[in-house]
């Protein structure tokens, strides 16, 4: 296996922070903290030069806030600086292990994403089903065969960091990189003002651009052991969403209890009692934001509910009509995938009306 050395004068490089830097503010232009550190750009990104150059760099404190959509969540968000930083780090470390992705590994990836994991859940729904000839007696939509749908419980909460770094060590022999992981890894949260003391053993930020690019890699076991040890051919996972197609559902228990095993035992990990179940294709599949059948897609309830809410803003005045018209553009390119267009024609009629 190949490993990668002296890597850390990489990071550190000003074209290297020049690039995380216009990375870091991108869609950001017009906020405070960006405009407040472009006052004095050169020096600033000097500043980090030499911090991570002396190894003397620290990050700031998170700062969290709760996101209810519709489930609540505690996103954590980063200082300006130390987002430039985790650019930085990103931009020499994903080359490396992104090639020993699986194909199907769909998240915070260039060239993947929702779509392509909509695109390859179709495809394997027409490979199970035999292009929808496979059939039951009561209609079109009752296609033979079944999804094992598998969520990570409280993921980002349990990732264990020790494991992560040894993941991390078996390709990057570099300890003054392994050094700032840690760091990035380490940095807690602010709660009430006071800081909380906490083992840095176990849990990651979500909200930060590391977390997700560690996110990725620290499941990327899971798709080698389902892959490569269970043989599994139709497998797709989106963060920690997962799903597993086949004719046998009770193949899939086995599965599922091998899964369940590997998690425990080699991860820390245990699925969601409730999101990890084993469902008829027949019945549609939930997955990255759509429910997902033989013949048609449709939105997922939230995903609607989340547009009428912004209108509900727009209306109240909280929002312009610049950033209603903004967020709707971006909605309307997703929902499009699914069988929406009378959905799309209405809400468009009801935006044009306070114009």
């Amino acid at each position: 296996m190949k490993t990668y050395k002296n890597i850390y004068p990489k990071i550190y490089n000003m074209k290297n922070l020049i690039l995380a830097y216009k990375r870091a503010r991108k869609g950001k232009t017009k906020k405070l903290y960006v405009k407040e550190f472009e006052e004095n750009l050169a020096y600033n990104i000097k500043i980090l030069h030499n911090e991570l150059k002396n190894q003397t760099y620290k990050p700031k404190l998170l700062k969290t806030f709760i996101l209810r959509d519709p489930k609540t969540r505690k996103i954590s968000k980063s200082d300006f600086r130390d987002r430039i930083v985790h650019h930085a780090l990103i931009n020499i470390i994903e080359p490396i292990f992104d090639k020993l992705f699986i194909y199907d590994s769909c998240a915070n990836r260039i060239g993947k994403g929702n779509l392509f994991a909509i695109k390859r859940f179709e495809k394997f729904l027409r490979k199970i089903s035999k292009n929808g000839k496979i059939k039951g007696w009561f209609n079109n939509n009752q296609i033979k065969g079944y999804c094992l749908k598998a969520d990570i419980k409280h993921y980002f909460q349990e990732i264990n960091n020790n494991l992560l770094i040894k993941i991390l060590q078996r390709k990057i022999k570099d300890n003054k990189t392994i050094q700032l992981i840690k760091k990035i890894l380490s940095n807690q949260k602010i709660e009430n003002n006071q800081l909380k003391i906490k083992n840095y053993i176990k849990g990651m930020p979500l909200g930060n651009l590391t977390s997700q690019f560690f996110a990725n890699l620290y499941l990327n076991e899971l798709d080698y052991f389902i892959k490569h040890k269970l043989k599994v051919k139709y497998y797709l996972r989106y963060v920690d969403d997962f799903v597993l197609l086949h004719n046998s559902k009770e193949q899939l228990k086995i599965l599922k209890l091998r899964i369940i095993h590997f998690l425990n035992n080699q991860l820390k990990l245990e699925l969601h009692p409730d999101k990890s179940k084993i469902i008829s294709l027949s019945k549609g599949v939930d997955f990255v934001g759509f429910k997902i059948f033989y013949h048609h897609k449709r939105l997922r309830k939230r995903n609607i509910k989340n547009i009428f809410v912004i209108i509900k803003k727009y209306k109240k005045e909280e929002i312009s009509k610049e950033k209603l018209l903004e967020i709707f553009q971006g909605w309307k390119t997703y929902a499009r995938w699914a069988n929406s267009f009378k959905l799309i024609r209405r809400l468009e009629m009801e935006i044009n009306k306070y114009q």
